[in-house]
């Protein structure tokens, strides 16, 4: 017992993964998902988690794209162990193995353009065949000035390897034709890149996005021909719509500081991209981290594809913001929007936390307070007349200036205007009140509205209410 104890224990400090995204475009959910995976792994099983950026493609890559992707992770609480890499400071790595494969005949330079590659391969398609690359350039002595690509060189076979989330899949590999490996000695292409640094990293588990499974064969044959070890590989399902079909580009694309800058918590975006695949033993919707890593395994990873639904982000984002003390609510909501607040807002707060999905609700959720314009007609409460509603908002006025200031607040609030409501009839006394101080149909509740707005001003728009239904 003693003996499989240390063994688990020694396996898994072994375990090494990554995350390494392509500083082409901002941090989003689908890459934000595979670096969470990750982390969750190593945060299960104790093993490292390492930050590589791919920026070998030097037309595409900008650096606003790499802070954004580092900060985007920071603010998730996504902690990598080592890094971050940059494959543009390991030129020399590359080079160095693709000389290796052209050394030993593993590789070939190959000089077929663009205009004659895309008609080889439009040929092929009107054939019905699988496209793949002819070899015509594999026993041609190309010499590398002349060269447009450097090109593994295939000998077919049957590719197997055994994925951590979907079992066995199988490859034959005389379909994928001679890779390209390179554009030239100093420019490495994505396969042959994260071969190299999947070595030179000790990875020994890659998961990521299902996108990704056809890269896979083309891997393993690079990684055979350069004596590496292959990686365990685990890919995850594809995120879609909640109709199910293809992720739209609209929330796709949507970067997480979009996220972020909308008011939704890192806490929520960790549960809800958890849930991206993944689902706990329970039928749980709200988890913390540490839940998250004590039930997290690749074996309760889905097959089939991952629904977004941004009704349940929502929601997951309320919750956390309703389980904040007033305190912590207040400070929240005074970081993201960069001020104090005041009295009046910090009310607001105080009063609204079971509405607000995210921070960015407040200011929409503050006209809630506004008194907007309103015919005098909707003063009355479905069968009473306007001289009941005149009536009862006189009478409520008259309540309200017997609480004194240090009196005014929600308890005796509820005490006072609740207890007339319930001997006056609550439609006939609340309806007119709620419309005199909101001018709407539809607001937050008369004591909520009476507690904002403090006394003075309450009972300034009663006054206003009354005075509406002497014209």
């Amino acid at each position: 017992m003693f003996l499989n104890f240390f063994k688990k224990i020694f396996s898994s400090n072994k375990v090494r993964v990554r995350i390494a995204p392509s500083p082409t475009g901002y941090l989003h959910i689908g890459t934000a998902r595979t670096a969470l995976f990750n982390w969750l792994y190593v945060k299960k099983l104790g093993g490292k988690f390492i930050l590589r950026i791919e920026d070998t493609d030097l037309e595409r890559s900008e650096k606003k794209y790499e802070e954004d992707i580092i900060e985007g992770l920071k603010w998730l609480g996504l902690d990598w162990d080592e890094g971050p890499f940059k494959q543009s400071d390991r030129i020399d790595i590359y080079e160095k193995y693709i000389r290796k494969m052209l050394d030993e005949d593993r590789a070939y330079f190959c000089n077929c353009s663009k205009e004659e590659l895309d008609a080889e391969r439009k040929a092929q398609m009107d054939r019905g065949e699988s496209p793949k690359y002819s070899g015509r350039c594999r026993d041609k002595n190309i010499s590398e000035k002349d060269a447009q690509l450097i090109r593994y060189k295939n000998h077919g076979g049957e590719i197997i390897f055994k994925d951590l989330i979907r079992d066995e899949i199988k490859f034959d590999s005389s379909l994928i034709g001679d890779i390209a490996i390179a554009k030239n000695l100093k420019t490495p292409l994505y396969n042959f890149a994260v071969v190299v640094d999947d070595h030179e990293m000790n990875i020994t588990h890659v998961i990521r996005g299902e996108d990704h499974i056809a890269n896979t064969p083309k891997q393993i044959l690079i990684q055979q021909a350069l004596g590496f070890r292959s990686p365990k590989y685990g890919h995850m399902p594809l995120i879609l719509n909640p109709d199910k079909s293809k992720m739209s580009k609209r929330f796709a694309a949507t970067s997480i500081k979009e996220y972020r800058d909308q008011g939704y918590l890192a806490d929520a975006m960790i549960n809800f991209i958890s849930f991206l695949g993944w689902h706990p033993i329970d039928d749980k919707d709200k988890m913390t981290r540490k839940e998250i890593i004590k039930e997290f395994d690749l074996d309760r990873m889905q097959k089939g594809g991952a629904v977004f639904d941004i009704q349940k982000l929502n929601w997951l984002n309320s919750q956390y913001l309703k389980e904040k003390s007033n305190k912590d609510l207040l400070k929240l909501f005074e970081d993201f929007y960069n001020r104090e607040f005041s009295n009046y807002e910090k009310k607001i707060v105080e009063v609204s936390k079971d509405r607000i999905e995210k921070l960015s609700d407040f200011e929409e959720l503050k006209k809630s307070f506004d008194l907007s314009e309103y015919e005098k007609e909707l003063l009355k409460w479905k069968k009473s007349d306007l001289n009941s509603a005149k009536e009862n908002l006189r009478r409520v006025k008259e309540l309200l200036k017997t609480l004194l200031d240090h009196e005014y607040n929600l308890k005796n609030l509820e005490i006072k205007i609740m207890g007339y409501a319930d001997e006056n009839g609550r439609g006939d006394s609340l309806w007119p009140l709620r419309v005199a101080l909101s001018g709407k149909q539809k607001s937050p509740s008369p004591i909520e509205l009476l507690y904002v707005l403090d006394k003075n001003e309450s009972i300034d728009r009663i006054e206003k209410a009354i005075k509406k239904l002497d014209g």
